[in-house]
Formats: C-alpha cells, structure tokens, sequence
C-alpha cells in the first residue's frame, strides 16, 4: 500500500511526464467561489450562455458530479506557440486575428487523454480508486479550484494568473477519493494594475474581476449566434474568434512560456492569414480544414459573420467592396445583415479616410513591443 504522500508525488511526476507544468491538489469546498458565481448568473452577466444555469447544485458539491470526490487536482498546460505575432497581427487590419488557444488542435481531446492516462496509471497504485476527468466541459469551477490548489491568481479579466507564467495554459482536473494533502493558494499579485480593464475593447471587465459577457468578443464571436450588436462591431477590428487583449494587456504576460506542444503550433497559416483568404473559404472548405479545431463549433455562419465584420473594419479596397458584395446574394440573413454593414463601413472610410485601428489597440500594441521585444 503506499502512502499518500508518496501517490502525491507520483501524480506530479506522470503530470510531469505528460507535458504539464503544474499538478496541485485542492479540497472540494466551493463556498464563496460558488457564491460569486451564481450571483453572476443571476445579473445576466452570462448572456445567451444558458448551461452555465443548469446543474447549479453539482458546481457547488463537487461529490455530486463524481460520487465519494474529496479532492481535486488541478493541472496546468502551457498553450502559447513558438511565434505568436501579436502586434504583428493587431498592427495589420486586414489580416485575421484568432485567438491564440485556437490557432492548433482542440486541447480538449488532447489533455483530456493526458489525464485519463495519469488517473490509470495511479489506479494501478490503489485499491478501489474513484475518479473523473474534466476539460471544460461539465459544471466545474475550474478556475476557483485552479486558485484554492495555487496554481495561480484569479486575474482582474477572471483568468487565472501563474508568476512564473503568466496566463497563457490551459486547465484540467481530475476528481478523486484519496483524501492527499491540499496546496496552499497564493497571493493575488495584480495589485492597482488596471490594464486589463483599460484596454478591454469592448469595456467588458465591467469591474475588477467581473466580465460582462455580452460586452466580450470572445462570446460575441464564438458562443453568441445571432447577429452582433451594432455597438461592439468597430470595437471588434480584425478578431474573428476570441479576443487576448486582456491577458496581453497583462504584464505578468512577459513571463510566459512556449507551449513544447506541436500540437498547438499554428495550421493552415491561421497566425497571418489574410481575412479575404478566409472569407472566400467555401463550406466545404470551412469544415475540412477546420477538422479537429476548437473553431469549427461555432459553424461557417458565424465564421462569416465574423469575418464580414473584420473586413468592415479593414483599409478601404476595391477587392474587399467586391468580394463582400459577390458574397451578399447567397449569405443567409444573418451573415448577409453583416455583410450590408461592412460594405456601409467600407463607403465610410473611402470617404473619411481615418484610420483603421482604435486607440486602445495602438496602445495595446505599443505596450506589446514594450513587454516582448521578441515579437513586434
């Protein structure tokens, strides 16, 4: 039989050997994690998201989502590829910008079969092992227990803040019955840094740790599927799904590390393709291409919608009117609505010509070659 402490140590070292960075153990008492939750919800601050309002009771009891659970370990799993472009993408209006999570693979599969492999290898430890994986993807309040085990901070933009690594990783969880020593959390060091919420295009961190998610581009563009408020459209610029303002806004962003992952290298050139290139996709194309990318869920209508809008925001180009007004007879009506407004905006910048690019993105950009020389 061995001891816990030493089953412990062993899960750090297959986390190890799986290619995480971090293993850390926490108790299952959600209390005021939960608390801030559900009272987000309650303000609507959800927006269209409407499972994140079910199964109230299993994000609070963790033991009800996976019976006997007493402890969960919180894995983290750098994400951020070798050449991530930022301000060369920000300071290029007619070039996509996607987020960076999504440029590869689907992490969910991928990580999700690292832990499963990890959870095995320790049932051969122990007698009558009960566990679960999870990869966003139930009722869990990763990120409360991501800070409760001190993998790191909850950020004011609500993400969870690592010191050696910023907030570039993903996370992951295993439910278990052995009751292993608990991490401690760690200090909150963001401080009266507001930069976060200062550069947020769309104003979406409507208070220090608390997002409005209709106001988020992430939601605008990946879980919202109907038309996109008038009133966020330019604020959107060039990003077609997601948005990483806030965490690169984020100074303890400077520290972060290269993902060893090849696969979350960039595909199909989705870290500098141009919007025109990826308007004129077919379908077809769309979903071939996009096969085993956490992108291709929000479907090609959203796809481009979203593009439609980015071109909107583009540079004035001859190609860029016609190519929005071949598209226009057989979009349906929702991407066709968008597409009348970037043909509108299109007209409007001819005859303003202003520029493209808002000033919370310049400054964002030059904040971006003050942190990382390596990629302006």
């Amino acid at each position: 039989m061995h001891s816990l402490d030493a089953i412990k140590k062993a899960i750090c070292d297959l986390a190890n050997e799986q290619g995480f960075q971090q293993a850390r153990v926490s108790d299952v008492h959600t209390g005021k994690y939960f608390e801030e939750f559900e009272r987000w919800v309650n303000d609507g601050m959800h927006g269209s998201m409407s499972y994140l309002e079910r199964n109230m009771d299993l994000r609070q009891f963790p033991e009800k989502l996976q019976p006997e659970t007493c402890r969960v370990i919180s894995f983290r799993y750098d994400y951020l590829p070798e050449k991530a472009s930022f301000g060369k993408i920000l300071s290029a209006p007619e070039l996509a910008n996607i987020s960076r999570y999504a440029l590869g693979r689907d992490y969910h599969k991928l990580i999700r079969k690292k832990l499963q492999l990890i959870a095995r290898s320790v049932e051969e430890l122990v007698d009558d092992l009960s566990f679960r994986v999870f990869v966003d993807s139930a009722p869990v309040l990763e990120t409360s227990f991501a800070e409760k085990s001190g993998i790191g901070w909850k950020g004011k933009h609500t993400l969870t803040i690592n010191q050696e690594a910023g907030s570039w990783f993903f996370l992951g969880e295993i439910f278990i019955n052995l009751p292993l020593s608990t991490d401690s959390p760690v200090e909150n060091k963001c401080g009266q840094c507001n930069a976060c919420i200062n550069l947020c295009p769309t104003a979406a961190i409507v208070a220090p740790y608390k997002i409005d998610a209709r106001r988020c581009i992430s939601y605008l563009t990946i879980e919202n599927k109907d038309s996109i408020p008038l009133e966020f459209r330019e604020a959107m610029g060039n990003r077609i799904y997601g948005c990483d303002d806030c965490q690169l806004a984020c100074p303890w962003n400077r520290f972060a590390s290269i993902s060893q992952e090849s696969d979350f290298q960039p595909r199909y050139n989705l870290d500098s393709e141009s919007l025109l290139n990826l308007f004129n996709w077919t379908e077809e194309e769309f979903n071939q291409r996009l096969l085993g990318s956490p992108i291709r869920r929000i479907g090609f209508d959203c796809w481009q919608r979203n593009i439609a809008i980015a071109l909107g925001n583009a540079p004035n180009n001859d190609l860029i009117a016609k190519t929005l007004q071949d598209k226009l007879e057989n979009s349906s009506p929702m991407v066709a609505e968008h597409i009348q407004w970037a043909l509108g905006q299109q007209q409007k910048s001819h005859t303003a010509n202003t520029t493209t690019i808002s000033n919370k993105t310049q400054k964002l950009i030059r904040t971006i070659n003050k942190m990382l020389p390596r990629d302006a």
